[in-house]
């Protein structure tokens, strides 16, 4: 991590502020090695059991910094190889590296979210915007195309027509209008206030069922049924022997609120 991107903690939710304002969060070097660094902190943290992904000041991202584009321009294209086991570059690690952890990941949109900025809150599990939020995949007015693994998690998402159409014009769209393409999960007056609440109902939870929820999903989304069947299953049966499993059976039979061990599942 860097100063262009804090943590805040508090009760098991971890909040992730990219922190330029001045620049209304724009991607430099700095931030995409700051996003990835801060992803793989958590990924290493059990007590953490939801994390909020947010900007801080008038936006949540502009997108790519151009003019940091310039003068770092050495670096940046060097950081278009492909780097680690996972084999994504910098980019592509950092709109997906909230998929690869193993809790839920919330998005919080306000005012501009441009380009690789879109495309890091698809990055996310959950989506809450405010209904006034300027969104757009706007690489075409850049000459470009998404390459933050927009790829990937756009056809999640939208009809390959309608995520052609929006990738080609690079048509801005209000939060409002997001949710009815089905690229945000709720709409709300105070976005930050919402996933708060979403964030803090979920880590009441067992924080293996939630880890392992995520895993089913992503993993079994798109397969066949018997694949998605074996998934669930061993998934199911992992919870089964766990500690956070017999807590929730026994706090439930006691009529109390139960008191979770921190995660032991990945």
């Amino acid at each position: 991590m860097n100063e262009r991107v804090r943590i805040d903690r508090h009760d098991g939710i971890a909040e992730v502020v990219m922190n330029r304002p001045d620049a209304i969060n724009g991607l430099d070097y700095e931030m995409f090695t700051g996003l990835v660094g801060a992803a793989r902190a958590l990924g290493r943290d059990r007590s953490v059991r939801v994390v909020i992904l947010r900007g801080e000041g008038r936006g949540f991202c502009a997108g790519l910094d151009f003019r940091s584009w310039g003068r770092q321009r050495g670096r940046m294209l060097r950081s278009f190889m492909k780097w680690g086991v996972k084999k994504t570059n910098l980019y592509q690690e950092a709109g997906y590296c909230w998929r690869r952890l193993p809790v839920p990941v919330i998005a919080v949109v306000h005012g501009v979210c441009y380009g690789g900025g879109m495309q890091i809150a698809l990055g996310a599990d959950f989506r809450f915007a405010a209904p006034d939020a300027d969104l757009s995949i706007m690489e075409a007015k850049w000459g470009l195309i998404p390459d933050m693994s927009g790829s990937v998690t756009l056809r999640e998402l939208l009809p390959m027509d309608q995520a052609m159409r929006l990738t080609m014009t690079g048509e801005r769209f209000s939060g409002t209008r997001a949710k009815e393409l089905g690229l945000v999960t709720e709409v709300s007056d105070d976005p930050l206030a919402a996933a708060r609440a979403l964030a803090a109902e979920i880590a009441t939870r067992s924080p293996d069922a939630v880890a392992l929820s995520k895993r089913l999903f992503h993993s079994s989304w798109t397969v066949s049924e018997r694949r998605a069947f074996r998934v669930e299953s061993a998934l199911q049966l992992k919870l089964l022997l766990g500690a956070n499993h017999k807590e929730a059976v026994k706090a439930n039979m006691e009529k109390r609120a139960p008191q979770f061990a921190a995660r032991s599942v990945r």
